[in-house]
């Protein structure tokens, strides 16, 4: 559900003099923007907004608020009364854009109509008042193939093939090479294709385009590709969309006028300077496609002086006025510069973190506001290897260093087959020569996208961008032929679908066959091999250093490691981790220890099972010893012994064969078969939930005392080598407080053996998983017994929802992302609503009965972004995670410390 849900209002429309940037849930970002501009006096087209609550409505019922005609007729009228003229009129038509606008920005995935107003009569008058009868032809057939793909549903290519058979016709290349009367014939031919494929002449009423187009923006809400957009970014879909209607200014007037997108900032590494696109006699919707190849707004400084100085002028307020990078579109008419929208930039992980610092620098912003201009996420992003610069490699081409990182896989030439393959296990790179908004699904797939049109502000670079995607567009000297399927690099060297290719996004470089790639600076300064310096990595390297040093500053949650052996536990330290939170000591007895637990379950008499035990203790005394060294000073939560039992028995149809084989030849076989009648007698359906945790320690006699023995010795080794040992030990999969008991018993006699023996005074607490629902609903019970909670939230998971990781995933959990029951799959993020609220009922009842029990949580989740945010304010002392995701935690820690007071800046 969205936050700060507005109230239901009667009031649907507002004009551009009354909103403000304050107002998104209700006016949406670009409303809310283009109210905020107005009210900073700057040029801004009149306008009016439909507010969300229309859409909402729209989408619930079926139709618009019986209001809603009223007020926008209202909002018309005043718009025509400033502006001295009527929508669609003769003479000289007033003409007005439609586009969407929700909360979140979502790049392309919604509808926008241009130059509504324009029939067979106003087209004329259009000519007339512009004296420019190319441009007023230009406009109407714009029109007309984007409402007849926007609004009747006609097949955008139809169109395409049109226009590249009129250009063919012409023998020109380029759009604006078309003659008035070439562009008379294009309409003509535009109608016809509108009268085929809709079942309906083209509407000659400018009200009844409005209103279609209305509807048709209020609809592209639900559509696939603003739906798939918002799973992937999590934005609610209960949001809904606002409506603009802005009086068109007209960028495709001659060489005088363009059409531009600018950044106050350059989003792709956050440094400072003149960034954007610019594209000569031209309309937005040019330079985003990317069907142009626009130049650098530092050109407009020699096209345009004026409009360029007063452009940056208005780029310096934006940036001061919003505190952050802005993203922001324009319009030159004939000389005049108009502002079309503003909003925060989207950017790569890399320029988020330098232009947060950046921003503290400047005084524009505090460090509680800087933690949340970066995210998890991002810097998870920031630790992906990159290319090895030492590396042979073959270089084909270079376009523009759209969105970072380095991206190796096959070349595919459309989306379909992106995912296609990419559900296959294949890595992949979606080449196109621009992308559009119906290639959503072939980018989330892909590894990277490669274009040979387009620059940093074409559809391609937005979106990679704003999913952290390596992207590289703009790539001219490569030629693309989907048709075909292939691409020719300079040289005449032909790249076939399913070659592979190497794109590094930070250069925009493109190579044939696979790069090697190398650590990320990043990870070498959290790992001690690089400190914050001069060059442009160790720029990058510095803007993280600080914001670390704000998130730990910041933070409450305490964050440990999930970690098994010494080595990791080192790793992790270096990566910031206070502690491990999660031992799992099965993965101690992999490998060649594997036989010994196979003798020990599989001991019939007392005498096997205790020279099982004796055999496996100085084997786990040692791994303790090296854990306690490698976390010398910090705490170390063990986890005794948890496997399900089948992980350390022999495959049943394996040995089953083994058998048979042996029967069938006469071979002696005594101990093969009595090994396959034990596997039988302890063979189960689900193991996950049979024998295995607390369960296997009270079956096994022994085997749990056996564990906490070598940890007591462990530490009183080290404590007699002046080490400072802080072990926890963790009772796994405890449903009743019985079981803890009965286990806390044995251990608590076991350590008191060895502080007799060693003479050493131990302090070992002694707490327990919680892990199954029973024992979240029995927390306050079971905290008699427990020192400590840590919540395993996998099992949990697994154990709310009834079913199993290793078998839904791969079976219906794609279907369930894709219908909207999940958002996002619950091994992933928390589930807050079921899941989530055993963890806060379980950590309260706790706490009544123990006010000191510590909390923590020790599944995946507690290295994920937006669960990190919840344990906080589960009010959790830490979470535990993989050591590469140590980072993520603090970081996540420390915003969410901040959250209440921070924006809400996605």
């Amino acid at each position: 559900m969205s936050e700060n849900k507005a109230p239901r209002v009667a009031k649907f429309v507002y004009d551009f003099t009354e909103g403000n940037k304050d107002l998104k849930d209700l006016l949406g970002g670009k409303g809310a923007n283009l109210a905020e501009m107005t009210n900073l006096g700057l040029p801004v087209p009149p306008g009016f907004t439909i507010t969300t609550e229309a859409c909402k409505v729209y989408l619930e019922s079926g139709e618009e608020p019986a209001a809603l005609r009223d007020e926008v007729s209202a909002h018309l009228d005043a718009l025509e009364t400033r502006m001295g003229k009527k929508l669609g009129q003769a003479d000289d038509p007033l003409l007005v854009s439609v586009r969407s606008g929700a909360k979140f920005s979502m790049p392309g995935m919604m509808d926008t109509v241009l130059n509504i107003g324009l029939s067979d009569q106003s087209v004329q008058g259009l000519a007339k008042q512009a004296g420019d009868e190319r441009f007023a032809w230009d406009s109407y057939r714009r029109l007309i193939q984007m409402f007849g793909k926007t609004v009747l549903g006609v097949e955008g290519d139809l169109f395409e093939e049109a226009l590249e058979a009129a250009k063919s016709a012409k023998k020109v290349k380029v759009d604006t090479d078309l003659e008035a009367g070439d562009l008379k014939k294009l309409v003509t031919a535009f109608k016809k294709i509108v009268k085929k494929q809709a079942g309906r002449d083209f509407p000659q009423d400018p009200r009844e385009q409005m209103d279609l187009a209305v509807k048709a923006v209020f609809e592209s809400w639900n559509g696939d590709r603003a739906k798939l957009y918002r799973r992937q970014e999590r934005i609610p879909h209960d949001l809904g969309t606002a409506v603009n209607v802005c009086s068109m200014v007209f960028g495709n007037l001659g060489p005088d006028s363009g059409t531009g997108v600018a950044f106050t900032r350059d989003p792709a590494s956050g440094h400072q300077g003149v960034y954007g696109d610019y594209l000569q006699n031209a309309q937005g919707e040019d330079v985003v496609a990317g069907i142009r190849n626009t130049v650098p707004l530092a050109e407009l400084e020699r096209i345009d002086k004026k409009s360029y100085d007063q452009l940056m002028q208005i780029m310096e307020t934006l940036e001061n006025h919003y505190k952050d990078l802005c993203d922001i579109e324009f319009t030159i008419e004939r000389g005049q510069l108009w502002m079309l929208q503003t909003r925060v930039g989207k950017r790569t992980a890399g320029a988020a973190f330098r232009i947060a610092t950046q921003l503290v620098d400047q005084g524009l912003i505090d460090e509680t506001e800087a933690l949340q201009r970066v995210t998890g996420a991002q810097l998870a992003q920031l630790m992906f290897p990159r290319f090895d610069e030492k590396a042979k490699v073959e270089q084909v081409g270079r376009g523009i260093a759209a969105s970072p990182g380095a991206a190796v896989g096959k070349a595919v030439f459309d989306s379909y087959t992106a995912v296609k393959w990419s559900r296959s296990g294949e890595k992949v790179i979606l080449v196109r020569r621009e992308t559009n908004p119906d290639d959503l699904d072939g980018m989330i797939a892909a590894e990277g996208i490669l274009t040979s049109r387009g620059g940093k502000t074409s559809h391609a670079a937005v979106v990679a961008r704003g999913m952290g995607k390596t992207c590289v567009c703009g790539a001219e000297e490569l030629e693309v032929d989907t048709k075909r399927r292939r691409m020719t690099v300079p040289g005449g060297h032909v790249v076939e679908e399913g070659d592979v290719i190497s794109i590094d996004g930070s250069t925009g470089k493109v190579y044939l066959g696979e790069v090697p790639v190398v650590p990320s600076p990043v990870v070498e300064y959290f790992e001690g091999r690089m400190h914050p310096g001069a060059d442009d990595a160790d720029e990058l390297v510095e803007a993280v250093h600080r914001m670390m040093a704000f998130a730990d500053r910041k933070r409450r949650l305490r964050v440990r490691a999930n970690a098994d052996n010494a080595e990791d536990a080192l790793r992790a330290r270096r990566f910031g981790a206070q502690g491990i939170g999660l031992c799992r000591t099965e993965h101690m007895f992999l490998g060649e220890r594997r036989e010994m637990v196979e003798k020990l379950i599989l001991a019939d008499t007392e005498e096997e099972r205790e020279a099982a035990l004796t055999e496996l203790l100085p084997l786990q005394k040692k791994d303790f010893v090296e854990l306690f060294e490698a976390m010398d000073g910090l705490p170390v939560t063990i986890r005794l012994l948890d496997p399900p039992l089948h992980e350390f028995l022999p495959d049943i149809t394996e040995l089953s064969v083994r058998v048979a084989l042996a029967e069938s030849r006469q071979e002696p076989h005594e101990n093969d078969l009595r090994l396959l009648q034990a596997v039988h007698r302890l063979h189960e359906q689900n193991p996950m939930l049979g024998l295995r945790g607390v369960r296997l320690g009270l079956v096994i006699p022994g085997l749990f005392a056996m564990q906490v023995r070598a940890i007591a010795e462990a530490a009183a080794e080290r404590k007699s080598a002046k080490g400072d040992p802080r072990a926890e030990i963790m009772i796994p999969l405890v449903g009743t407080v019985q079981e803890l008991e009965i286990v806390r018993e044995e251990a608590d006699r076991v350590i008191a053996e060895v502080q007799a023996a060693t003479g050493t005074e131990l302090k070992l607490a002694i707490g327990t998983m919680i892990e199954l629902p029973r024992a979240a609903l029995t927390a306050g019970q079971i905290a008699e017994a427990a020192e400590f909670f840590s919540f395993g939230t996998n099992d949990l998971t697994q154990t709310v929802w009834g079913f199993s990781r290793d078998d839904v995933e791969a079976s219906f959990f794609t279907a369930y992302l894709e219908k909207g029951i999940f958002g996002v799959s619950p091994f992933e993020t928390i589930d807050k609503d079921g899941v989530g609220s055993l963890v806060k009922a379980a950590a309260e009842a706790g706490r009544r009965t123990r006010p000191d029990l510590k909390l923590g949580v020790c599944g995946e989740h507690g290295g994920d972004p937006e669960s990190v945010h919840f344990f906080h304010e589960a009010g959790l002392d830490y979470v535990s995670c993989s050591p590469f995701r140590i980072p993520v935690a603090r970081l996540e820690a420390g915003r969410a410390a901040t959250q209440s007071t921070g924006s809400d800046h996605r």
